[in-house]
């Protein structure tokens, strides 16, 4: 099973095993991780569950497509690496993911 961790903003880790086909959000919302709010519960129509994908990891983990990058027009100090958890599905090829999660959602 895959490990995904979290960086909260205050910097904690939260080291998470994410079956395969589920998606960071989920597995986020199920373990408690704070800061992600996930208000559309994964229909990409919101910007609650962003995330920055570690540098290491934008690659395999791929850009954003159309509807999600409108969304994240919505999204807190969005960056480069910016993504919505909930359209980054757990592969076996992302274990040991990083995401950081931003100071607020917007």
């Amino acid at each position: 099973m895959p490990t995904i961790t979290y960086v909260a903003f205050d910097g904690t880790r939260h080291e998470i095993d994410a079956p395969t086909g589920s998606t960071v959000m989920e597995n986020a919302v199920r373990n408690g991780v704070p800061g992600i709010e996930a208000e559309c519960g994964g229909a990409c129509a919101c910007a609650t569950c962003h995330v920055y994908v570690d540098e290491a990891w934008t690659e395999k983990v791929g850009p954003p497509e159309a509807m999600e990058e409108d969304m994240l027009d919505f999204g807190y100090d969005v960056r480069p690496n910016s993504r919505l958890s909930c359209q980054i599905q757990v592969t076996d090829e992302l274990d040991g993911l990083v995401v950081s999660v931003p100071e607020r959602q917007g």
